[in-house]
């Protein structure tokens, strides 16, 4: 049986907090911090478990900053080791970065050189709260990649499809969503 049941994923949705015109006009922001203060963030995370248990992840990584609620929860749940994935300027040691444009400029996500130890060719799960216009994602996926480990998939809480987000890492790896949110503008 799947874990993620269409009553389970209402419920998820209702226990995320939808805060109109944030950051600015027109923007719905979806503020998880409602559903990780309550019981049904223990019960996504076992469903995450369940889910990727039979993949022989090596690690997670997530992408900064919610992205780390969500990957060291599920790390622990697996047992297996978590990794940062920070904005450039934030890692203490010798890291590797990736850059990615935004829709003025550009921008630059980081990992340590040897956050997958001296495993050969680990699995990495990569997860974060959202994927909208997907840039740091595939940011992300080359990331992992370019230290030589494989992202087999990459995990999002919430999606919003109509931003095409996924599109620019379809091609890198793997999607897994758990909700798609339609309609709206903006993360």
């Amino acid at each position: 049986m799947h874990p993620f049941s269409k009553q389970f994923k209402k419920d998820l949705l209702d226990s995320i907090r939808n805060i109109p015109d944030y950051p600015k006009p027109g923007i719905i922001f979806r503020d998880i911090t409602t559903l990780i203060n309550s019981p049904l963030f223990s019960k996504l995370i076992d469903a995450l478990k369940e889910y990727y248990s039979p993949m022989n992840i090596d690690f997670v990584a997530g992408i900064e900053s919610r992205g780390f609620i969500f990957g060291a929860s599920l790390a622990y749940a697996l047992n297996i080791g978590f990794v940062p994935i920070r904005k450039k300027g934030k890692l203490p040691f010798t890291t590797v970065s990736e850059k990615y444009t935004l829709e003025y400029g550009f921008d630059e996500i980081e990992i340590h050189i040897d956050a997958f130890r001296d495993l050969q060719k680990p699995r990495v799960l990569l997860i974060d709260d959202l994927i909208a216009t997907g840039g740091t994602a595939a940011a992300s996926v080359k990331l992992i990649q370019s230290v030589g480990a494989q992202c087999p998939e990459a995990c999002f809480i919430l999606n919003l499809p109509q931003l095409g987000g996924i599109k620019k890492i379809e091609g890198l790896t793997k999607v897994f969503t758990i909700l798609d949110i339609g309609g709206e503008n903006g993360d």
